[in-house]
C-alpha cells in the first residue's frame, strides 16, 4: 500500500457494503426473471381459423361423403382398434392418420369399386378426454375439442401450482396397447419464446411433477 493512500473508514460501511452486494444480486435475478420478456411485446399472428393438421384417434367420429354414391355417406365411430368398418371394402384404419392422409387411402381402395372414387371425410366429433393430476391447481379428468396442446390443458387444469414444475411434465399415452410416457420441458412456453407444441390425444395422462427446490 502507498504511504500517501489514505483509508477512510465510515460509520456503517460493512453494513453498506454487504447491502450493495445485495442490491446486485437482486439485480442480476430480476434480469433472468425478465430473460425473453421482449419476445413478449411481439403480437402473436391473429388467425382464428388456422387449424393445425389433426390426426384421428379412436372415439372421433368422422362423416364419409362419397360425390359419386350418394347412398354411401354415413358417419362413423373410430373404434378402440383405430378402425373404422367401410361400405364395398370392409375394414381400414383411421386413427393415427391426418384427414388428407386417409382420404387419399380411401380414394386408392374404392378405385375398383367407384366409377368416381372421391371420398370425402371430415371430423364431426374429435373430442380428447384428458386426466391432467400431480401439482396443478385443479387436478381431474378433463375434455378437450382437439386440437388442444399439452400446455393449454394445464392451464385448464389451473395451472401448474407454486410446488410443481413446469420442466418436468410427464405425458402418458397408451400406444398399441402399451403406456409410453414423455417428458416435456414447458419453461420455454412461459418464457415467451417460440416452442414445439404437443398435442393430446384423447386418453392422454398428463402429471405434473414436482418442483426440486
Amino acid at each position: 500500500m502507498n504511504e500517501d493512500t489514505i483509508l477512510v473508514f465510515e460509520p456503517g460501511y460493512p453494513f453498506r457494503a454487504k447491502l450493495g452486494k445485495a442490491i446486485g444480486a437482486l439485480a442480476g435475478v430480476a434480469l433472468l426473471i425478465c430473460d425473453g420478456c421482449q419476445s413478449n411485446s411481439t403480437p402473436l399472428p391473429n388467425e382464428p381459423t388456422a387449424r393445425s393438421p389433426v390426426k384421428l384417434s379412436p372415439g372421433d367420429t368422422i362423416k364419409l361423403s362419397f360425390p359419386g354414391a350418394s347412398e354411401l355417406n354415413q358417419s362413423q365411430k373410430i373404434r378402440a382398434d383405430g378402425k373404422v368398418s367401410l361400405p364395398l371394402v370392409g375394414e381400414a384404419t383411421a386413427a393415427g392418420k391426418t384427414l388428407v392422409n386417409f382420404q387419399s387411402e380411401l380414394a386408392g381402395l374404392y378405385k375398383s369399386q367407384l366409377t368416381n372414387s372421391e371420398v370425402l371425410v371430415t371430423l364431426e366429433s374429435g373430442v380428447a378426454n384428458v386426466v391432467v393430476s400431480g401439482f396443478v391447481n385443479k387436478p381431474g379428468k378433463l375434455s378437450f375439442d382437439r386440437p388442444t396442446t399439452v400446455f393449454q390443458a394445464i392451464m385448464e387444469a389451473g395451472g401448474v401450482s407454486p410446488y410443481g414444475s413446469l420442466s418436468n411434465i410427464h405425458l402418458v399415452r397408451t400406444v398399441g396397447g402399451e403406456q409410453r410416457s414423455q417428458i416435456l420441458d414447458l419453461r420455454s412456453a412461459m418464457r415467451g419464446k417460440t416452442t414445439q407444441a404437443n398435442y393430446v390425444q384423447d386418453g392422454d395422462v398428463i402429471y405434473v411433477a414436482q418442483k426440486l427446490f
